[in-house]
């Protein structure tokens, strides 16, 4: 019997990917990096100083520390984020059936806490989720479960009776590897990767859920 629901947050509650590879392609591009907006489909789901730590080992850059390049990546987030304010479709839908089933709910994000504030107060949601995390200074981020972990041991519930949902395959990684239910809502460039048949269900949309979702898991 399913007690929790876990969010994950970038392109799953909030259309933020797009941000995310604009603010990647126009940072690393002004650092001389060779960088195309089909090459960070390649970092989705990965936590941010991490991608930023893969292009300077592949494309090292003069100037500005990976450190500052991060800082930099993530402010820029954060002002299209509260700009545009693009909750994904189906969001409110789906927190709704997780209420009337009496779940309890938690955000388990692999951006840094002030990017998850910043994001939940433009969409109106700061108030929604009993425990909201980060693997922002966790040793390891998603495909690692920990930062899943984690929001289960906050929410005080046993992994196996959480269900998470992911649009990235290294966050359904990280769910599965912690033992929840794992839904997969995947961005439709990559929704044919045969990789996603680790879920426990792949949607096209959150506005897919339903009740019976809930029942099958």
């Amino acid at each position: 019997m399913l007690q929790a629901a876990v969010f994950d947050m970038d392109g799953l509650l909030v259309d933020s990917e797009p941000f995310w590879q604009q603010a990647q392609v126009e940072t690393f591009q002004n650092l001389g990096v060779q960088i195309k907006q089909e090459d960070t489909l390649e970092t989705t789901g990965l936590r941010v100083d991490k991608v930023v730590e893969l292009w300077f080992s592949r494309q090292p850059w003069q100037g500005p520390s990976c450190e500052e390049v991060t800082a930099a990546l993530v402010t820029r987030v954060e002002e299209l984020v509260a700009e545009h304010k693009p909750m994904m479709p189906g969001v409110l839908e789906t927190l709704a059936h997780c209420k009337a089933l009496n779940l309890k709910l938690a955000v388990a994000s692999s951006s840094p806490m002030r990017l998850i504030t910043t994001t939940l107060k433009a969409l109106s949601l700061e108030d929604t989720f009993e425990v909201v995390v980060s693997a922002e200074h966790l040793r390891f981020g998603k495909p690692h479960p920990e930062v899943y972990i984690n929001a289960a041991d906050a929410l005080g519930v046993a992994p196996e009776y959480c269900v998470a949902f992911e649009d990235s395959l290294n966050g359904v990684l990280a769910a599965k590897a912690a033992r929840m239910k794992g839904v997969a809502v995947p961005e439709h460039v990559v929704a044919d990767d045969p990789r996603w048949a680790i879920a426990d269900s792949k949607l096209s949309s959150l506005h897919e859920v339903n009740q019976q979702l809930f029942t099958i898991l």
